[in-house]
């Protein structure tokens, strides 16, 4: 049998710093270790596949002229892009509506995390399209390191290393909680709170104005370190004591992936999203107050910090290179039967 031909389309890995562009390189590296694909990336020609990581026009004129099957990501729906970025309602308009063309195109999507299969659902998208196929994050790029060179990456940022170090990590806008991370690091002074991201939308961030002012003048024990680098954030997840995630609305943050492979405990708002797909191995809250009193139990409880490290060990176990490359290879070997199916 020869190898199903797939040309995967994206523009997601030209602004570092964004979770799309990770989520994209890990799956084309995982997919091409199969032995069943023959994978290119933004090529030209005839292939079995299309596969769209981003919503770009060009990917949209290319769907529209495949004859073979076309398969888009969603890796944002339209209600996710309130709190994300700032245009002009009509504008704004036109865009969510573009984005539910690209999709209504596509042959198949697929959603990393199931709850939005409903969503999807609702703004017109037939249900029996939609696949779910979690995220993966490699253990090569992402792993627990040695106590010797994280005490060198403390350094490197200039962090006390006896201090209890709070990481977020994710593009300054609003829905992400930046307001939130600041405002519990205020009433926690003992403590670091360091963000890795910047804005990758620009001045077209929602919030940009305000989160600038925030980022320019932190408070002491705050620190924003701008855009890192994929390759140096495992490092940054070593030095951290915890992952607090504020945000509002997410799909499935590669944040959450890269971080647990370190066994790194989970603060994350409580929200119905996670349920299904962290299986309750992570601290919660809903409101600062909640989150302060989180970040202090995990400060002072030996015993909790040590269960809560296991938890999230036990997510990066769970999706596992060898689980989620056989869903992807099982998803691309059926779709291409049924439309050879179809045509026959």
């Amino acid at each position: 049998m020869s190898k199903i031909r797939i040309n995967m389309l994206s523009s997601a890995d030209k602004v570092d710093g964004q979770g799309v562009g990770s989520a994209y390189l890990e799956q084309v590296a995982l997919v091409r270790e199969s032995k069943l694909f023959d994978v290119h990336v933004n090529d030209k020609g005839k292939f079995d596949i299309i596969h769209s990581h981003t919503i770009d026009p060009i990917n949209y004129v290319k769907m529209k002229h495949n004859k073979g099957v076309n398969v888009a990501y969603v890796h944002f729906l339209p209600t996710t892009l309130d709190g994300s970025i700032k245009l002009p309602r009509p504008a704004f308009k036109v865009f969510k509506r573009y984005v539910i063309k690209f999709y209504n195109l596509a042959d198949h999507l697929v959603v990393v995390n199931p709850i939005f299969i409903k969503d999807l659902v609702s703004v017109g998208i037939k249900k029996e399209k939609i696949h779910y196929i979690p995220n993966y994050v490699s253990k090569d790029k992402f792993y627990k390191m040695k106590e010797k060179d994280i005490i060198k990456t403390k350094e490197k940022y200039g962090l006390e290393n006896d201090k209890f170090i709070v990481l977020g990590a994710g593009q300054v806008q609003t829905r992400k909680g930046v307001k939130d991370f600041v405002e519990c690091a205020k009433k926690l002074p003992d403590m670091t709170f360091v963000w890795c991201g910047g804005f990758s939308f620009g001045k077209i961030t929602d919030g940009y104005d305000e989160l600038k002012t925030i980022m320019e003048n932190p408070p002491k024990n705050v620190k924003f370190l701008g855009i890192i680098p994929r390759d140096d954030m495992n490092a940054l997840y070593n030095i951290c004591d915890v992952l607090f995630v504020p945000s509002y609305n997410e799909l499935f943050p590669m944040t959450i992936l890269e971080a647990v492979n370190s066994e790194t405990p989970l603060l994350l708002r409580d929200l119905e999203l996670y349920e299904d797909i962290l299986f309750g191995n992570y601290l919660k809250g809903k409101t600062n107050k909640e989150f302060i009193k989180c970040l202090k139990d995990l400060r002072d409880n030996k015993k909790l910090y040590k269960e809560y490290s296991k938890k999230s060990k036990s997510i990066s176990e769970f999706y596992s290179k060898e689980n989620v490359l056989k869903l992807w290879e099982d998803f691309y070997t059926d779709i291409v039967k049924e439309k050879q199916n179809i045509l026959n």
